[in-house]
């Protein structure tokens, strides 16, 4: 793959674990060189504007720990944001408010001339029902190609869905995404449950690899999502 010919974007998706592993972000994009960077579980109140290379695109306000997402100003030009609320799950009824699950980014690829959506989603928790997090998905998804319909899609984050993928790629199929798992397991939180919670879902991009980074503070590996399909002109 040939990350020069402006055909491939790399995302790296981390979730912050409850914003422990903000000290690490930094280092998580430039060694990696990513073009993109999304987070879950982070305080808001206490990310920086920029770093290096890289300037936030947007964060949530409204969540106790939220999204947020930084982009590499030298390639992309950010045409707009938006953050959406989804269905409640009964976790975010009752503890603190966690509706705003999907930030949206409609950004222009100024190596390609194309435009390209990407997305950092955080599904309901494991108390929530599969059938709430396949909802979930589907509305994230069709709330971003409103944004921007026709543009390529990626939807990187943490789905909280570590078992039973068919189902969930099934459904997402019959609109046209592609659901990709990380290389190997990303969750190291608790000793029975473990798996892939961490991956990416995409329209009209190929996605050459989701490889699963080293392990930092976090109870969630970082995943860096390859993705080609930015033709150049």
């Amino acid at each position: 793959m040939d990350d020069k010919s402006g055909n491939t974007m790399r995302v790296v998706s981390y979730n912050l674990r409850e914003h422990t592993a903000k000290g690490e972000i930094q280092a998580l994009a430039e060694d990696n060189a990513v073009d993109v960077l999304c987070l879950q579980e982070a305080d808001t109140n206490d990310i920086p504007e920029s770093f290096g290379e890289y300037t936030l695109a947007a964060s949530t306000r409204n969540n106790r720990l939220g999204l947020a997402a930084y982009y590499r100003a030298e390639r992309f030009e950010l045409l707009g944001t938006q953050v959406y609320a989804l269905k409640k799950s009964m976790h975010d009824r009752v503890m603190s408010p966690a509706h705003e699950r999907l930030l949206a980014m409609h950004l222009h690829d100024r190596v390609s001339g194309q435009d390209v959506l990407i997305g950092s989603f955080h599904a309901a928790p494991l108390t929530a029902s599969n059938a709430l997090r396949k909802k979930q998905v589907e509305s994230a998804h069709g709330l971003m190609r409103a944004l921007a319909p026709g543009v390529p899609m990626l939807m990187v984050g943490d789905f909280n869905y570590p078992w039973f993928h068919l189902g969930l790629k099934k459904r997402i199929e019959r609109d046209g995404f592609t659901l990709t798992r990380s290389s190997t397991p990303t969750y190291l939180g608790y000793k029975y449950v473990k798996g892939h919670f961490d991956f990416a879902t995409s329209y009209d991009l190929v996605i050459e690899d989701v490889v699963t980074l080293p392990a930092g503070v976090s109870d969630h590996r970082p995943i860096l999502v390859r993705a080609q399909g930015l033709a150049t002109a």
